[in-house]
């Protein structure tokens, strides 16, 4: 087992839950996270982003690389992330206005919608399945009409010293149809920190937009 608890061909048992990982190696992964450029990691979805300064919430947003990214781009952010190990790596590392709330998926009671945006990048895995159809209920209930849905899906073999799953593109495109998502981007490609046996796929939902109602015409009276 590596220094941040990956195996090498020795099994690890794993703890339940995952948030166990991220407080005990908050400083390590922060070096690897932030090694990574937002504009590099979402290349070919930046296009999807609506106009500043939309509303935008980052789930499961670690060490604030890509909040911080979209504070600069002059969204105004809103970033989950349940460890507070990650949250204070954060706020030495960024200094952009951004408002932190200590929630996670599935649930997200803290956070306030409606949003414009939302990103899930690298977060998905860790819900099972029946996990995932409240939290999708949950995500796109946070959306905004014409509101965008971000995500990043590792796949290959789950880490098993960890809680993780292999969750197909095709599933996710599916469960966020029954929730009024509509897949508008679709693409992969290989682990931007060179992990042997790992690829992603980025997708990008939309909310449809919201119809006003008519108002009913009034009623008259006979003979009117």
């Amino acid at each position: 087992m590596n220094s941040m608890g990956e195996t090498g061909g020795t099994y690890t048992e794993a703890q339940p839950g995952v948030q166990w990982y991220y407080e005990q190696y908050a400083q390590a992964l922060a070096d690897r996270y932030e090694a990574l450029t937002f504009d590099g990691l979402y290349e070919g979805m930046l296009s999807f982003l609506p106009g500043a300064p939309a509303r935008a919430a980052d789930i499961g947003a670690g060490t604030g690389r890509d909040a911080a990214a979209l504070a600069r781009r002059g969204y105004r952010v809103t970033a989950v992330e349940p460890v507070r190990e990650m949250r204070a790596v954060a706020a030495r590392l960024h200094q952009q206005p951004v408002e932190w709330v200590a929630d996670a998926l599935p649930g997200l009671s803290r956070v306030e919608g409606p949003f414009e945006l939302l990103l899930l990048s690298a977060v998905w895995m860790h819900l099972d399945e029946d996990e995932r159809p409240f939290a999708m209920e949950r995500v796109a209930g946070l959306l905004t009409g014409g509101g965008r849905l971000l995500m990043t899906l590792r796949h290959g073999e789950p880490p098993r010293d960890r809680r993780m799953f292999d969750v197909s593109a095709d599933e996710t495109e599916a469960l966020a149809a029954q929730h009024g998502l509509r897949r508008i981007h679709r693409s992969g490609g290989d682990d931007r920190l060179g992990r042997s046996g790992v690829r992603w796929s980025r997708l990008v939902f939309e909310k449809a937009a919201e119809t006003p109602e008519t108002p009913e015409a009034p009623e008259t009276a006979p003979g009117e």
